[in-house]
């Protein structure tokens, strides 16, 4: 009777001539194919368009100070681009202010114009001592004149939503095709007091509302612009209050 012989085998994955006679033989798998190569494919990729994107969401003063560094052809690329983006963001800022909004007319002014552009609403606090309800109402005023393109508008929770209860606000309702995109329950998941603008620009890129290369994400505005007076329409509000219309939806 045959007995089995064990064949001795140090490592199965090393480059030797035994564990070749071996795998030859089928007395050990072939061994797989080494990850390196693909690894230093990856890696040469990510350099290579690394390099050919180096600048983008650089803007035309950026450009300009490359001009001794960058092959010319290649910065004047870059910089109509630059002007491309500039123009269409002109043109396609059409609001540019925190728009206060009334029960009756909430499907016009949000549901309907979302069919157009993305219309993101504020229901801030009915106390008007909710902390975080108070720091979004700043953001969103200067997040208005940066995004001239997206509607945004607010309204006091409780004149939208009879009886919502004021520990939810602030409450983000992202409009789009007459759809809601998201909702967004007080600050938690924005960083609570320590919301910043970065951290809601986040949140629109992640919905589309601005694209990730957006040249206004590198702006900056200084601690006082988009804050103070101005924000919101005033010709729209009477005593400084919002006028509470009808008690019903349209």
């Amino acid at each position: 009777m045959d007995m089995p012989v064990n064949v001795p085998v140090d490592d199965p994955n090393a480059d030797t001539e035994w564990n070749d006679i071996l795998r030859k033989h089928g007395v050990i798998p072939e061994k797989p194919p080494s990850p390196t190569p693909m690894i230093e494919e990856a890696l040469t990729e990510a350099r290579r368009l690394a390099h050919e994107n180096r600048l983008e969401g650089k803007d035309l003063d950026e450009l300009a100070e490359l001009e001794d560094e960058e092959d010319e052809d290649f910065l004047d690329s870059y910089r109509q681009k630059r002007f491309q983006e500039l123009s269409t963001i002109q043109s396609t800022s059409i609001y540019n202010e925190v728009y206060p909004l009334t029960k009756p007319d909430y499907a016009r002014d949000v549901t309907a114009a979302s069919q157009h552009s993305f219309v993101l609403v504020l229901l801030t606090s009915s106390s008007g001592t909710n902390p975080e309800s108070q720091l979004l109402t700043e953001l969103w005023r200067e997040l208005a004149q940066k995004y001239g393109d997206l509607k945004f508008c607010q309204m006091r929770a409780d004149l939208c939503i009879e009886g919502y209860p004021d520990r939810n606000t602030p409450t983000v309702l992202c409009y789009r095709e007459g759809e809601i995109r998201r909702q967004i329950v007080t600050l938690s998941e924005l960083g609570g007091m320590g919301t910043r603008v970065e951290g809601v620009e986040k949140v629109l890129v992640e919905l589309g509302a601005v694209k990730q290369g957006d040249v206004r994400l590198r702006k900056r505005r200084d601690s006082g612009e988009g804050r103070g007076n101005g924000g919101i329409r005033q010709s729209e509000r009477k005593g400084g209050r919002e006028e509470d219309g009808d008690s019903d939806w349209d």
